[in-house]
């Protein structure tokens, strides 16, 4: 039984845990030269269920480098230090354990809403659309017992905005309670479509993410991603509704291409008419304010009102209630670069990705 997560560690612990290999990678020390000595050291990224720590191992490392690989159970050995203000587990001794010996429920973080009030939740705004064709497809949709399973399963990104179990229907729901309030707010809203198109719009993410030990992306997700699985998935229901009217059906394709809003951000076709507009904002926003809560919460700085730099997010991010709590003589201005190499080669990806988003 796991005894020991990344939430419990303080610096200066000594512990012995059990965690995830998200990432591992290979490195060489070098000299005050420079130089490479050729002596190897692991730069790793473990993880379970309450979040994810950077953890090095220095020595003794040429007995266990190609023990075990990413997305391995290991058991580590070590102490939480500070560098560079900081946390980073120093591990002294590793061994892979088999996966027999660990409960996956400790390593994949779950949503905190109860599964059954989100289904219960969904099935309402189904209910609640009045329109009978947008109905009659929500609920052939959702009546698929395979879908709804994956769906309440499934998380809505791989590691940007509710990267957790259950966290496409964590975020789809929150959308929906927007979409109902600016349906409201704005004249001429086809509250009907609107939540459709919200209900929908990440469909395909059911079979974009793998989501079994950790969360990635299945060859089907890496070759035509959730945009094109979701069309996939909506016209495979709107063949069994022969009377579904085309053009209705066209909209509702269109709140799916164009849910991320821009051409470079994936979206096929930018919004072009009031609700798929209203969709993307909404969902971007709560897409974002997730990213934002995450990235405050796991932040690993240990001093200071300010996290690292987060590429999604492009900036740091004021930790308010530090910021509020702390004396005036502790406050610091926010830092105006990355502060380290990691951050900097983090800046370099999310720019040669050119702005690829998880939505």
């Amino acid at each position: 039984m796991k005894t020991v997560y990344v939430s419990d560690l303080e610096p200066g612990q000594q512990a012995t845990g059990t965690f995830l290999v998200q990432h591992k990678e290979v490195r060489y020390k070098r000299a005050k030269t420079g130089a490479e000595t050729g002596d190897p050291f692991l730069s790793l990224t473990l993880t379970d269920r309450t979040g994810e720590l950077d953890a090095k191992m220095w020595d003794n490392v040429a007995g266990v480098m190609l023990s075990f690989e990413q997305d391995d159970f290991v058991e580590v050995k070590g102490v939480l230090q500070i560098h560079n203000n900081r946390k980073q587990f120093t591990i002294h001794r590793l061994q892979k354990l088999d996966e027999s010996a660990v409960d996956l429920a400790d390593f994949l973080p779950c949503s905190e809403r109860d599964p059954a009030q989100m289904a219960a939740e969904l099935r309402g705004f189904i209910e609640g659309v009045s329109n009978a064709h947008l109905r009659g497809l929500l609920e052939l949709i959702f009546g698929d017992a395979g879908i709804m399973k994956r769906y309440m399963r499934a998380p809505a990104g791989k590691s940007v905005h509710h990267a957790r179990i259950g966290g496409l229907a964590e975020h789809v729901l929150s959308v929906c309670q927007m979409c109902r309030a600016a349906a409201r707010q704005y004249k001429g809203i086809d509250a009907d479509l609107l939540i459709a198109g919200a209900l929908v719009h990440d469909i395909g993410k059911i079979e974009e993410l793998s989501y079994e030990r950790s969360f990635g992306y299945t060859t089907e997700g890496q070759l035509l991603g959730h945009i094109a699985i979701g069309l996939r998935i909506i016209g495979d229901k709107v063949r069994e509704l022969p009377d579904f009217p085309l053009r209705l059906r066209t909209l509702v394709e269109h709140m799916i291409l164009s849910h991320h809003g821009e051409l470079e951000f994936g979206s096929p076709k930018v919004p072009m008419f009031p609700e798929a507009v209203l969709l993307h904002y909404l969902e971007d926003l709560d897409a974002k304010m997730d990213c934002m809560r995450r990235v405050i919460e796991q932040d690993s700085n240990v001093e200071g009102h300010w996290t690292g730099y987060s590429a999604p997010l492009e900036r740091v991010l004021l930790k308010k209630s530090e910021y509020m709590s702390g004396p005036a003589a502790a406050q610091t201005a926010a830092p105006a670069a990355p502060a380290t190499l990691d951050d900097l080669a983090s800046r370099l990806q999310a720019h040669f990705r050119g702005g690829e988003r998880e939505r």
